[in-house]
């Protein structure tokens, strides 16, 4: 098997490196790194050009990654969410890589692809956040090569290794295929357990949007708050009329003078609203127990047709005691 691999891969090698590169940074779960690694030991055998192995797996990645960037510069909001629901981390998938983004701007490209989950989400996200083609082009041309680069190398400065490896691994074939299945099959299990678990401890009661727009008309009306990560709110600048944006870093400021019988709500973007949930646990811990979610966040408040007001006009300090 080990030897058929090898032998396809010097047969079609340049073909075979630049589609599997391709098809992984699109996003499906097809490794092309031991690909880049046998490439390598192959190009140190002289049986590939070295400097094609590297050409094609830079094409490859642009080619995937200016696809996702014209989607995220084209529909921005909307494939980050599409990218957030499919994810088994969906509370932090887009939200982690918008704080990398806001801290490093275009140079997050530059490691973008040695960092799980961030190499498919990275893209879109740049170009949702507004770089410019050009300047995307040159840092994610950067990183390609820095990855692809690093696992050619590996296997180029390591190919007696990666040879005997192979050895090894053509006699116990059908043993090591089922262990990596068995492997592969045992981390998407425990991601679902962990994402069952998690929303499982954040269960708790949801509001309704017309609930909420009825209850914003009345005399005492609920405090709202907004837990969208800055990356969001720039890329949808909708809110709810009066949210706040909510800081967790500036609680004590947010909440100063809210007494902790006042009713607050809390809205995201996010599947099962797991952000709100999770702040509205922190608000609890907190003493505040009259808090809920909304359910189905700031989608199904527009969905549902009622008013919304740009992020710059309802950002705000501290919140108005009653």
């Amino acid at each position: 098997m080990a030897h058929q691999i090898v032998a396809l891969i010097a047969e079609y090698g340049l073909l075979l490196v630049f589609l599997n590169v391709l098809i992984e940074q699109a996003g499906l779960p097809l490794p092309a790194v031991p690909t880049l690694v046998v490439a390598g030991a192959l190009a140190a055998g002289g049986q590939l050009p070295l400097g094609g192995v590297l050409l094609v797996a830079l094409a490859g990645c642009l080619a995937s990654d200016f696809a996702w960037y014209m989607a995220g510069r084209r529909y921005g909001a909307g494939v980050m969410r599409t990218l957030c629901r499919i994810s088994l981390s969906p509370d932090s998938c887009v939200k982690q890589s918008e704080l990398r983004f806001q801290r490093w701007r275009a140079p997050v490209l530059l490691v973008a692809k040695f960092v799980p989950g961030l190499s498919t989400v990275a893209p879109p996200l740049v170009g949702a956040m507004g770089l410019t083609p050009r300047r995307f082009l040159l840092f994610d041309a950067l990183g390609s090569l820095l990855w692809a680069g690093a696992a050619v190398a590996l296997g180029y400065v390591f190919a007696d290794g990666v040879e005997r490896a192979l050895a090894v691994f053509e006699g116990t074939g059908p043993l090591a295929a089922k262990w990596l299945g068995t492997l592969l099959g045992a981390y998407i299990l425990f991601k679902w357990w962990q994402r069952r678990r998690l929303l499982v401890a954040l269960r708790m009661g949801r509001i309704e949007v017309d609930e909420l727009a009825n209850a914003l008309r009345s005399s005492r009306p609920p405090l709202v708050f907004d837990v969208r990560a800055a990356g969001s709110r720039a890329l949808d600048g909708r809110t709810i009329p009066g949210a706040l944006a909510f800081e967790p870093l500036a609680l004590e400021a947010l909440l100063a003078g809210v007494p902790y019988q006042r009713e607050l709500v809390l809205y995201c973007n996010c599947p099962n609203e797991v952000s709100a949930a999770k702040a509205a646990k922190l608000l609890m811990e907190r003493g505040y127990r009259r808090v809920r979610p909304l359910r189905g966040g700031l989608d199904a408040w527009v969905a549902a047709g009622h008013a919304t007001e740009q992020a710059a006009a309802a950002a705000g300090g501290t919140a108005p005691a009653l």
